[in-house]
């Protein structure tokens, strides 16, 4: 093969725009993305854009990867709601968070030392680096975001019987037992799905976001689950629901979403533009990616799927209008637009421009702070 020859461009067909931001009254850029909502039985409620495209779900998979924990230890004492909502986390760094994790690591009788995360990055909340720069400090691997999980995975190595030593490989007994509930729920074999190494060293796994989405809806209805798995289930989101503040951080996205709908929906974000959630009321779960890994669009996206979806009260939807409706403000702080959300339209619908900017209904509006 000539080593100079151009390579072929890689083809995406054209998701369609769910978020748009405006300047003033004019919209200036947009994001798109795709997005799905199933039960637990496979039916769709809604689809959006390519939802059978391979993606890497990231951080959002934390919830189904942390069954494998609680099925192997469905009666340990020391595996509180704490340490499972922590497991199940992408933490914002602040001592709240790392000191439960440290003091894990001593019940278990390891140290950060024992975690394959990495001490290079600082905290994911912005505060929490500069109160921890303020004091001296430095980052180790308890600040990094995924340490949770990690602690977790360790105690898996313990539980069973593996060495903790190398729990990040793809190959570890630890990272296949995981593998083994995301292929369960989400009907893909997880050990073959395509996967390279994640931002904590663990392997980020690529899945159709229907299949992600499945695997969440079937933690929103668990009723057709062995009795272990329904029962880890239900300590999952019993204990996600009852510590949202360990589940990301105060002020971010998921700890919001869980506390506004007081654990009727919960939600996990995951890097670059990921989002999944479970409504257990519904029975729903919940999967989108933003193509560009925008964030703030998948805060906005993840309104409007609720939002369509008819999930949130209006009093939900007014605590949260500010995450999925957020002003885009200058440097002296004066409002300069809006993030909005844009309902795609119905493949039967004759929408030249395919752009539906502000699908809420005029109440939104009057919810606004």
């Amino acid at each position: 093969m000539d080593p100079t020859a151009a390579a072929a461009p890689l083809l995406f067909p054209d998701n369609p725009v769910l978020v748009a931001l405006t300047r003033g009254e004019t919209i200036e850029s947009w994001h798109r993305g795709a997005a799905i909502a199933l039960d637990a039985e496979g039916r769709p409620l809604l689809a959006w854009g390519d939802v059978d495209r391979p993606s890497f779900a990231r951080s959002a998979l934390k919830p189904l990867q942390a069954l494998a924990l609680l099925e192997a230890l469905p009666d340990a004492p020391d595996l509180t709601p704490e340490r499972i909502a922590l497991h199940t986390a992408s933490h914002s760094g602040w001592p709240m968070h790392v000191d439960r994790i440290r003091a894990w690591l001593e019940a278990m009788g390891l140290s950060e030392a024992d975690l394959a995360c990495g001490d290079r990055d600082w905290p994911l909340d912005a505060a929490a680096v500069r109160a921890l720069a303020a004091a001296g400090g430095r980052p180790g691997p308890a600040h990094h975001n995924c340490a949770g999980q990690h602690a977790g995975f360790l105690r898996l190595a313990q539980a069973l019987g593996a060495p903790t030593r190398g729990y990040a490989g793809h190959d570890h007994p630890v990272q296949r037992a995981a593998m083994a509930v995301l292929s369960d729920l989400t009907e893909v074999d997880a050990t073959a799905a395509p996967w390279g190494p994640e931002g904590c060293g663990i392997p980020a796994l690529a899945l159709p976001l229907w299949a992600v989405a499945l695997g969440m809806a079937r933690l929103a209805d668990p009723r057709a689950l062995a009795p272990t798995r329904r029962a880890a289930v239900e300590r999952l989101r019993a204990a996600m629901a009852a510590h949202p503040a360990l589940v990301a951080g105060p002020g971010r996205a998921d700890t919001r979403v869980i506390e506004a709908t007081a654990g009727r929906v919960l939600s996990k974000a995951g890097a670059e533009g990921n989002v999944a959630a479970m409504v257990p009321e519904h029975g729903i779960g919940v999967a989108l990616k933003i193509d560009d890994g925008g964030k703030r669009a998948a805060e906005v996206a993840l309104g409007l799927v609720l939002e369509t979806l008819g999930v949130l009260s209006a009093q939900e939807r007014a605590d949260l209008a500010d995450l999925f409706q957020p002003t885009v403000t200058n440097a002296a702080g004066r409002t300069a637009g809006r993030a909005l959300p844009v309902l795609p339209p119905d493949d039967d619908e004759d929408d030249d421009d395919g752009l539906r900017v502000d699908p809420w209904d005029e109440a939104w509006d009057d919810e606004m702070p």
